[in-house]
């Protein structure tokens, strides 16, 4: 049996050897032939030991409580009080109620993929590169670059706006300028400071959530200081649904639509935060699918749990969700309490917020600084972002990452609900465009599968209830939802061909085109991830439209993953469990 170091050796060698030497994945021209993504490329770009790597410092506790509130934030918390504005409390229902279908099929899909080769420099990215094409994976890494990047300011944005609740006089670029250090501060540290960090984050979102939902269900009952028993009262006045646009059935159709659109960004890149955490986490073929069986009680519990209380807190017409809210609307939890007559207790919700969004942005520069690093593992990016310190942190990523952060200063300059909308509107399409293309990517590992003979039984993770079905329905809902993200634009009051272009090709029109409500003044996810993916496809225009299912790499790496697993600890007692929380 050869030795890890000669393993090292002979993976760099062959590595070498086809960078440097016409073999099979080029031609007499040395161009690469045919998308060739085999053994000797893969085990060159990925296990390239002229660099120090990521390190597994994930421990499995770390990852179930980042599966189960890792990326909740103000989205969730915030912006699910102009949701409830927009359709009100039964739409918001539905609503919360098909995305939590549509992610669940993406999440069950992904989490077959991630769990068969949790390489380091896990990301959709790199299995699109491997499973898919060159070009796909190319323009899905940009686009979590770029859209993870710009959720970081968002965070900070929609937490300075959350302080505004207590009147501060302090200018909120000091607090922006605070979140900022934190957040990059906790990136700069090895992985097992972020996991450490994410788990006490996510344990107290955890919390607050669960004692919302209590304080809803004792409201309901009229438990209150006002003894008022608040039932489903909102439901009935001002009603269960609103409308949008234009009055009647047609209003309240468009307000679905609407509604649909906008419930999407609480749900926006979580699923993807567990693949990605699956490249530094310890024995991930065994904690990846236990954490993605427990994302099913997030989507249920919190998601759709929150916005039933929200609907029985706070009625969809109190003017404090879109108007009074600090611009960006404020929570619905907090706007329930108000009303509700405690006093005080606001005031703690609003500090839960402010650490949640903190967590959130340290989420997502986690993972807009690890899409880096996978495209430079992959041969996508620059070599010169693969650099890690010794203790596995890409810390050339997360700087270059990191730069995104000073978007938030433009919240000091201008209304903070115009950023909060325009960093949304980009967001939600780049959610759905990532979405579509986890899909194609679930499809296309599960077809190599097939060809190549490798059973569901010998998969870490299978959920034969959802899959393969699953993946085209997602397909389905999201490309529909991308269509629609801008549908109000059609509307006759709001028609105008700069609105249109405004909406769907991101071209802006500095006119009165800026006053529309829900017209995206932002650079449009769509045409973006379109050229890179087609500028791709010039660059590599060899390259078949998506590999020959036999010929796709179902092994490199998959040794080194396996020898690295851990069985799972034992414990013969049932108070005994509760070590794992300090393990």
């Amino acid at each position: 049996m050869a030795s890890t170091d000669e393993k090292n050796l002979a993976g760099y060698a062959a590595a070498d050897m086809e960078k440097t030497s016409s073999n099979d994945a080029f031609d007499h021209g040395g161009q690469r032939k045919g998308s060739v993504v085999n053994a000797e490329v893969l085990t060159g770009e990925i296990y390239d030991h002229r660099y120090e790597s990521t390190k597994r410092g994930l421990k499995s506790r770390h990852a179930q409580m980042i599966a189960l509130g890792g990326t909740i934030g103000t989205g969730l918390f915030v912006g699910s009080g102009q949701t409830l504005a927009r359709g009100g409390p039964a739409f918001i229902l539905v609503s919360y109620i098909f995305m939590a279908f549509l992610v669940w099929c993406i999440v069950t899909g992904i989490t077959e993929v991630a769990a068969w080769l949790p390489t380091k420099g896990s990301s959709m990215n790199m299995f699109g590169y491997r499973y898919v094409s060159r070009s796909l994976g190319f323009a899905m890494g940009w686009l979590y670059w770029y859209s993870l990047g710009i959720l970081v300011p968002y965070e900070i944005t929609a937490a300075g706006l959350v302080i505004d609740f207590w009147n501060t006089p302090v200018n909120i670029a000091v607090w922006i300028s605070i979140m900022m250090v934190i957040i990059v501060g906790l990136n700069a540290l090895p992985v097992r400071f972020y996991g450490e960090t994410e788990f006490w984050f996510a344990s107290l979102k955890v919390f607050m959530m669960i004692g919302l939902l209590l304080l809803s269900f004792i409201l309901f009952w009229g438990g209150g200081p006002t003894h008022e028993r608040l039932g489903f009262r909102y439901w009935q006045n001002p009603g269960a649904a609103n409308t949008y646009l234009e009055e009647g059935n047609t209003g309240r159709f468009l307000a679905l639509l609407s509604t649909l659109v906008l419930s999407a960004f609480p749900f926006t890149f979580a699923p993807e935060l567990l693949v990605a955490t699956g490249g530094e986490m310890v024995s991930p073929r065994r904690n990846l699918p236990t954490a993605a069986r427990r994302y099913f009680y997030r989507l249920i519990f919190f998601y759709v749990g929150c916005v039933i209380a929200i609907g029985i807190l706070a009625p969809s017409n109190d003017p404090a969700l879109t108007d009074r809210g600090a611009g960006a609307g404020s929570s619905a939890f907090v706007v329930g309490i108000r009303n509700a007559g405690i006093h005080g207790l606001d005031s703690v919700i609003n500090a839960g917020i402010i650490i949640s969004a903190w967590s959130s942005g340290n989420s997502f520069l986690y993972l807009s600084s690890r899409s880096l690093y996978s495209l430079a593992v992959t041969g996508n990016a620059p070599s010169f972002f693969k650099a890690c310190t010794k203790g596995g942190v890409p810390y050339r990523a997360v700087a270059c990452s990191s730069l995104f952060c000073v978007l938030a200063y433009l919240n000091v300059g201008t209304s903070g609900s115009v950023v909060f909308n325009q960093l949304v509107n980009l967001t939600n399409t780049s959610g759905f465009i990532s979405w579509v293309c986890c899909a194609i990517v679930s499809l296309r590992f599960f077809k190599a599968c097939e060809v190549q003979a490798i059973t569901k039984d010998q998969l870490p993770y299978h959920n034969k209830w959802f899959q393969p079905w699953g993946s085209y329905v997602a397909i389905v809902g999201f490309v529909f939802l991308t269509l629609i993200n801008g549908f109000n634009v059609f509307w006759p009051a709001n028609w105008s061909v700069s609105s249109f272009l405004t909406a769907y090709i991101g071209w802006v029109f500095p006119s009165e085109h800026f006053a529309l409500e829900g017209v995206s003044l932002t650079p449009h996810s769509i045409p973006i991830f379109l050229v890179i993916y087609f500028a791709h496809r010039i660059y590599a225009h060899n390259d078949p439209w998506a590999h020959d299912p036999a010929s796709v790499d179902l092994h490199t790496g998959l040794e080194e993953i396996e020898a690295e697993e851990t069985p799972a600890p034992v414990y013969d007692k049932w108070y005994e469990k509760m070590r794992v929380v300090f393990e």
